[in-house]
């Protein structure tokens, strides 16, 4: 295959046509790539195709939520069966009482559950509940964990050795962040038990919940302690806040997501992507006696919460039809890859000679380019050089029909085998030592 962007005419002549009515050219910030995105044309298992022919193993899968790739057929037929029936409904239908039941199965932690549009809106909902139920203003967030696009949830995003300081300090993300939004969120390092009880110690009774993806994508990727984990749940009962957990990557780690592997409950917990099959979703779901906040039936709930498209049955059905495709031997199967393709990665680096690691669990991995110990956001943030390795390498898969995030994030789908893992490590081995040899002769 041609390399990038070379081969890409279409997707080159979509984007000028793209920026005469989009910002920039652009609806979705993360799928930018200069000078251009490649434009998807249509996916089958766990490759994709793009407007000109182009074809790619998908590595990313649409950031996370593809578990099963494209085309799965269990799926294809529920969504196929429910449009005759009719997509969204001023009702509800029982198909979100059938999710909901397959999802409280399977996390113990979880009583009740909720359905939103996305996981941003999961998040959001979970952080409002902790409010709601607490009657408390703040939460406790993790440096450089992603958390979708409430502002709330923004802060210390993407904080740099410019604002950082010893502790992490509240950053806005967006230009235009309101100085109160800061004000109530805390931001705290990652895996650092002492620094959450020093933060509980000074602020304890203003906390609503502490907000923790078990294993952050744009902190590192890399997992949290047990202890801290178990800590974290001590620290903040005591106060009593809440803790909630956003799963909406972790859940594709196993049966019951990263708290299952960790054996931790939380109070709350946050879903969105692999749960709806493909199709816009998100959900909230935790203890009976905090989702109570949402209930009706006595009144004006204390978090009253709609969307026009919540629960649409075209979502549920999907989502359902996935979740019963991804069995515990589904698991065991993403394992067997995610671990071959760490394995080999590193050793990749090692023979190279190349300054860089491969961390992960599970059907998620991600390619550091540094040798010192990943430990959190501040260990892995990128200097211009890893700026630029990260651009090559990135554009050097797209040459090699490997389509993964600019970032170093791969997330892998059911359809793989062990031969198109093979074939992805080949791919990663041969623009590492591209790079390498950039480097010899730079």
């Amino acid at each position: 295959m041609p390399h990038y962007p070379d081969a890409m005419p279409g997707s080159k002549s979509l984007f000028e046509r793209a920026k005469k009515v989009m910002p920039g050219g652009n609806t979705r910030t993360t799928v930018f790539v200069d000078p251009f995105p490649i434009y998807a044309a249509r996916g089958e298992g766990c490759r994709v195709w793009d407007v000109d022919g182009n074809v790619y193993y998908d590595c990313i899968n649409n950031f996370t939520s593809m578990i099963h790739g494209y085309t799965h057929p269990d799926v294809a037929a529920a969504v196929v069966e429910q449009l005759p029936f009719g997509t969204a409904f001023g009702a509800p239908t029982l198909s979100e009482i059938e999710l909901a039941e397959l999802l409280v199965d399977r996390l113990p932690s979880v009583d009740r559950i909720r359905f939103t549009n996305s996981g941003t809106e999961g998040v959001m909902m979970a952080i409002k509940a902790a409010r709601a139920f607490t009657g408390r203003p703040k939460i406790v967030k993790i440096e450089g964990a992603y958390h979708g696009s409430y502002d709330f949830a923004e802060v210390s995003l993407d904080s740099s050795p410019s604002n950082w300081g010893d502790m992490p300090r509240s950053t806005p993300y967006a230009m235009g962040t309101p100085r109160g939004v800061l004000d109530d969120v805390i931001a705290v390092p990652f895996n650092d038990v002492e620094a959450l009880r020093a933060v509980f110690a000074a602020q304890g009774d203003s906390i609503a919940g502490v907000l923790i993806d078990p294993m952050p994508n744009r902190a590192g990727l890399i997992p949290a302690r047990r202890d801290y984990l178990r800590a974290m749940v001590e620290i903040a009962r005591a106060a009593g806040t809440l803790v909630i957990f956003d799963e909406v990557i972790s859940f594709r780690l196993g049966w019951s997501g990263a708290q299952g592997l960790w054996g931790i409950e939380p109070d709350l917990t946050a879903l969105g992507k692999i749960i709806g099959g493909g199709f816009p979703v998100g959900a909230v779901g935790g203890r009976a006696d905090v989702m109570a906040v949402f209930d009706p039936t006595r009144g004006k709930p204390a978090l009253p919460h709609g969307g026009t498209f919540t629960a649409n049955p075209v979502t549920m059905r999907a989502g359902l039809a996935s979740m019963r495709a991804l069995t515990k031997e589904s698991f065991a199967h993403l394992d067997t890859l995610g671990a071959f393709l760490r394995e080999g990665v590193s050793a990749s680096f090692d023979r190279h000679g190349l300054a860089g690691q491969c961390v992960g669990l599970g059907s998620l991995f991600k390619v550091h380019f540094t040798s010192h110990p990943v430990t959190d956001y501040r260990s892995v943030y990128p200097g211009q050089a890893e700026h630029r390795r990260f651009d090559t390498f990135h554009k050097g898969l797209l040459g090699r029909g490997v389509l993964s995030a600019s970032y170093g994030l791969f997330a892998l789908s059911t359809p793989m085998t062990q031969a198109d893992a093979r074939s992805i490590l080949h791919a990663i081995d041969d623009i590492l030592g591209e790079i390498a040899a950039q480097r010899g002769s730079g």
